[in-house]
C-alpha cells in the first residue's frame, strides 16, 4: 500500500508532478456549463460537503449554502435522517429538493456493518441508492479496509446501488473498484480529518489518468490550497468535512473552499506553463533598443 504520508523526493523532474492534459483549449476565458457527471446524474458544483462536526444546524445549514456545493454526505450511523423521530431531522435542514443526498457508511469496520447501513439509508430514503462506501481498517488511522472495502462494493453493485467508494492513494486499487463497477473513485488525500493536504500528488495524478469514471479527493484536505491542487492535478471534485466545520469561521471557510474548487479547475482546463529549474526573462531578449 502506498503511504499517504510520503512526500515529494527532490529527484522527482518537476514538471512529472503537473498533469499535461490533452483538454480543447480553444474555449472561452471563462468556463460555463463545466458540469461533471455521477451515475447518470450533472452536477456543476465540484466541492461536495458533510454535515459533521458543526456547532449547530443553522451553521450546518449556513455553510453548506455559502459552500455552493450540490450534493451532500451524511454519515448514516451517527446522523439522524428518519431513524429517531424524536431529534432533530438533518433532511428538515438540507430538504432534498434542494441537495442530492450521498448517505456514507462513516464508522463501520467490517463489509457486512456498511452493507447493512446502505440498505438503512435506501429505506429511510426512499429508495435512494447512491451512497458514499467506506469500510474502515483501524480506529488510529481510518485508512480503508481495501479487502473490506472490495467485498462490500461487490455486494451493493449487485443490489443495484451507484456505490462512490473512499479507497487509498494506490493506482491499482483505483482501477480495480472502477472495473467492478463503482461510479466514482474516492482515494484519500491523508488521513480523514487530519488537514495535512494531498501527500502523495503523484499517485493521485496517476489515478486521474488511468480512470474512465470520476476522481475525487476525499478525507485530508485542510485549507483552500489543498483544494485547488487536487483540481489542478485532474480530480473531477473534492469532498471535505472538517476542513470548513472545524475552521475558526466554518462560512468564511466554505466560501474560500468554493472559489479554490474553481480556480483549480481553471488552472487544470488552462493547462500550466512548464516548470523550470532556471530562470527564464518575461521580457523578449531580442531587438533590444541598447
Amino acid at each position: 500500500m502506498p503511504s499517504v504520508a510520503a512526500e515529494q523526493t527532490p529527484a522527482t523532474p518537476l514538471n512529472n508532478q503537473f498533469p499535461k492534459t490533452d483538454i480543447d483549449r480553444s474555449m472561452p476565458n471563462e468556463i460555463h456549463n463545466d458540469s461533471f457527471s455521477v451515475a447518470g446524474r450533472e452536477f456543476t458544483s465540484r466541492l461536495l460537503v458533510g454535515t459533521g462536526k458543526y456547532k449547530d444546524m443553522q451553521e450546518t445549514r449556513d455553510a453548506i449554502d455559502t459552500s455552493g456545493a450540490e450534493i451532500v454526505t451524511i454519515a448514516v450511523r451517527r446522523t439522524n435522517i428518519g431513524q429517531n423521530k424524536d431529534e432533530p431531522n438533518i433532511l428538515e435542514v438540507l430538504p432534498p429538493s434542494e441537495f442530492t443526498y450521498l448517505p456514507n457508511t462513516a464508522g463501520c469496520f467490517d463489509a457486512q456493518t456498511a452493507v447493512r447501513t446502505c440498505r438503512l439509508a435506501r429505506e429511510l430514503l426512499d429508495g435512494h441508492n447512491l451512497v458514499k462506501l467506506e469500510v474502515l481498517g483501524d480506529e488510529k488511522t481510518l485508512f480503508p479496509d481495501v479487502v473490506q472495502t472490495l467485498q462490500a462494493a461487490e455486494e451493493l453493485i449487485n443490489d443495484g446501488f451507484d456505490v462512490m467508494v473512499y479507497t487509498n492513494d494506490d493506482p491499482i486499487m483505483a482501477k480495480r473498484l472502477e472495473e467492478m463497477g463503482c461510479v466514482a473513485v474516492m482515494p484519500l488525500a491523508a488521513p480523514i480529518g487530519s488537514g495535512l493536504g494531498i501527500r502523495n500528488r503523484l499517485n493521485i495524478r496517476t489515478i486521474v489518468e488511468n480512470a474512465k469514471v470520476p476522481i475525487l479527493v476525499d478525507a485530508g484536505v485542510g485549507t483552500a490550497s489543498d483544494a485547488a491542487v487536487a483540481m489542478e492535478l485532474g480530480c473531477d471534485g473534492v469532498l471535505m468535512n472538517t476542513a470548513i466545520a472545524a475552521a475558526q469561521n466554518p462560512v468564511l471557510m466554505a466560501s474560500a473552499m468554493k472559489k479554490a474548487i474553481q480556480a483549480g479547475r481553471e488552472a487544470y482546463l488552462a493547462g500550466r506553463m512548464p516548470a523550470k529549474r532556471f530562470a527564464s526573462a518575461s521580457s523578449p531578449v531580442d531587438g533590444l533598443f541598447f
